[in-house]
């Protein structure tokens, strides 16, 4: 607990460590968010399975500690992971975030972190698991694409979506043009998300669902567009009564 300026006493910043592969732009909306007091947390630390990535630097920038551990020096998966898991636990987290994490985890990992794992998804889930989304969102002629974190479980991409964010797919797109207008919806929602499971709002109940407020999301919470001259827009979603 650490005390106000009027001396009450307010909770301790939860602590998370985030999980990259690469550039960290949804890393570097966690930072902002946490810099601005939007979201209670401390990032204890940001790891990379890839050597010097963008997003180390954003993390060193922001006086957060940093650490790689190369998958590929190593044999095996669950080696990877056994010694990730290490890695993580010894700052002692209360959330993890996998922010462009780039690697399938296995399952011993998932159960470890069950709860306080989340992922964000560059589709509408559960439409287009896996890579090359926006690709797939223009070949099916979709007429709207976007972004969905998710509590991550064991199936791919499968754990229960929490909160989306939609954009509109236009006439002249190509999939980097489509990728950059959702990338930009990504760094909204994630902060969000975050911010509700550190307040203590959101969880996953013993059944795998998303609970917000203790009610079970039945759909996933959706953004609606960029609002102008509003710090928080309030958000859309469809509930039942937690048992």
């Amino acid at each position: 607990m650490q005390p106000t300026a009027e001396g009450a006493l307010t909770p301790d910043p939860l602590a998370v460590v985030v999980l990259i592969s690469g550039s960290g732009s949804n890393l570097q909306a966690l930072i902002d968010a946490q810099q601005t007091g939007d979201a209670p947390i401390a990032i204890r630390a940001v790891i990379s399975n890839v050597p010097g990535v963008r997003g180390l630097e954003r993390a060193q920038a922001a006086g957060i500690s940093t650490a790689v551990l190369n998958h590929c020096l190593f044999s095996e998966r669950a080696a990877f992971d056994s010694a990730l898991m290490a890695l993580i636990d010894s700052f002692d987290p209360g959330l993890v975030v996998l922010a462009g994490f780039m690697r399938i985890l296995t399952p011993a990992f998932v159960r470890h972190y069950l709860g306080r794992l989340l992922n964000i998804h560059p589709s509408l889930l559960p439409k287009y698991p896996g890579l090359h989304t926006h690709a797939r969102a223009l070949a099916a002629g979709d007429s709207e694409h976007g972004a969905t974190v998710h509590f991550v479980t064991e199936k791919l991409d499968g754990g229960p979506p929490i909160l989306q964010a939609r954009v509109p797919v236009l006439p002249r797109d190509d999939a980097e043009q489509l990728a950059a207008r959702v990338l930009k919806q990504e760094h909204r929602i994630y902060p969000e998300v975050v911010r509700w499971f550190a307040s203590g709002r959101l969880r996953l109940d013993p059944e795998n669902r998303a609970q917000l407020d203790g009610q079970v999301l039945t759909a996933p919470v959706e953004l609606p567009p960029e609002p102008s001259g509003t710090k928080t827009p309030e958000v859309r979603c469809r509930h039942e009564p937690a048992k």
